[in-house]
């Protein structure tokens, strides 16, 4: 795949990649696995959070998304204040530089325009300004790719958030909600499409297998505080959240069911030692996921699964286990919908044991009903994946008049993502 100028397009990747959380990562190696499939020659490198881990996982140049290595700690000190206010302007020239040394920039995926979790607006949200304001100005093309978003109350994150997202130069959702509110922000959506997120691209584990432990039921737990408005009382929901958690997970074990906790971050350790802890039986075990593809082979295993973390729920659905939604966003409610499932969401800001445990029950007894219903809705949302990427490249990459493989080579090559697509040179 050849520029204008008949050289190779080069193409970065930019985001909190690399930092433990599986869903970003997840979602990263389906637009890679986009890349390798159809636009072999491209030259790709990232500007992202775990530099380390990406080029070691997915054999790419990574640098560092901020100069000052304590970003995402919380300054005390008139030194540690003074070196995030320095880093922010640092970034700039950084990002800048950046930007300006590639012809197409993607965001894959990510929850990039919200702050359902806590989120200060000089954090990322200013980086994500900075890139999508670097590209306006150097004619570099930065594409959000199947993003979500969500109403903002805080007004300066809300701001950098809308200036981001009309300063992109193509735009798409992971969902319907999120396109509404980024149009209630002000943007323009007419031309923003919705599509499945992009962790359906990934390959799903094969089907038929006997389960590891009959009767196991997967439970993915999250270091939840609430959101951004929730940071008054973030301890008091955290505490609910543990508490109605542990008391389902106790319930399961008493009907003698296996249980396995599922994370799909590493700040969710605590809560799964707290949970073993408060438990402790054999029954209950956790598992060590490094990726996308380790949380589907573990929910594939399952008969049901309960979780609260996006990813975990798009990993369960992916491999077409029934699953029960501790929602904690408007993004959770509405994949469960679109997959067949809505009935099956509990608050995870006010999860109730007894109740959490009748859902479960109800869940199970129509769980050969939908499994067929998984089964067509993941048909129909790699269709529409099919879709977004021929879209995709349409946008992005009109000059190369490449054909587009078949979805099935394309979900082989996902699998091979890793170390498979052509490197820049930093």
């Amino acid at each position: 795949m050849t520029s204008a100028g008949g050289s190779p397009v080069r193409v970065g990747v930019f985001g909190l990649l690399g930092s433990g959380n599986l869903g970003n990562d997840g979602s990263l190696e389906a637009v890679l696995g986009y890349l390798r499939a159809e636009h072999p020659e491209a030259v790709v490198d990232a500007l992202c959070g775990g530099p380390e881990v990406v080029t070691a996982r997915y054999g790419i140049p990574a640098t560092r998304l901020h100069w000052y290595r304590g970003e995402y700690r919380t300054a005390s000190r008139a030194g540690a204040i003074a070196g995030k206010g320095l880093g922010k302007l640092v970034d700039a020239f950084r990002t800048a530089a950046w930007v300006r040394r590639h012809d197409v920039v993607i965001v894959p995926g990510m929850g990039v325009l919200e702050a359902t979790l806590p989120l200060r607006p000089w954090g990322f949200p200013y980086a994500l300004f900075l890139l999508c304001a670097s590209g306006r100005l150097s004619g570099s093309r930065v594409a959000l790719v199947g993003v979500g978003a969500a109403p903002i109350a805080n007004p300066s994150t809300r701001a950098l958030v809308r200036w981001s997202a009309r300063l992109a130069a193509h735009r798409s959702y992971r969902d319907v909600p999120s396109r509404d509110a980024i149009r209630a922000m002000g943007v323009d959506t007419a031309r923003d499409e919705v599509h499945p997120d992009l962790a359906f691209a990934l390959p799903a584990p094969p089907a038929g297998k006997p389960p590891v432990a009959p009767g196991r039921v997967c439970v993915g737990v999250m270091d939840f505080h609430g959101g951004d408005d929730d940071r008054d009382r973030a301890e008091e929901i955290h505490r609910r959240y543990l508490e109605g958690t542990t008391r389902f997970v106790r319930a399961l074990v008493e009907d003698g069911r296996p249980v396995r906790l599922l994370t799909g971050d590493a700040c969710d350790a605590p809560v799964v030692a707290a949970i073993l802890d408060a438990v402790d039986s054999p029954l209950v075990t956790a598992a060590e996921a490094a990726s996308l593809a380790d949380l589907m082979k573990e929910t594939a295993a399952a008969d049901a699964v309960v979780a609260t973390r996006y990813h975990n729920l798009v990993c369960a659905l992916r491999s077409g286990t029934p699953t029960l939604s501790l929602s904690y966003a408007a993004k959770s409610d509405a994949l469960m919908a679109e997959m067949g499932l809505g009935a099956y969401c509990h608050p995870a800001r006010e999860v109730d044991a007894d109740r959490l445990l009748e859902q479960f029950r109800s869940l199970e007894r129509r769980s050969a009903e939908l499994r067929e219903t998984l089964t067509e809705r993941n048909r129909a949302a790699a269709q529409r994946l099919d879709r977004h990427f021929t879209a995709l490249t349409a946008a992005l990459f009109p000059a190369t008049g490449r054909t587009r493989a078949p979805a099935p080579a394309r979900n082989q090559d996902h699998a091979r993502a890793q170390g498979h697509t052509r490197q820049e040179t930093p």
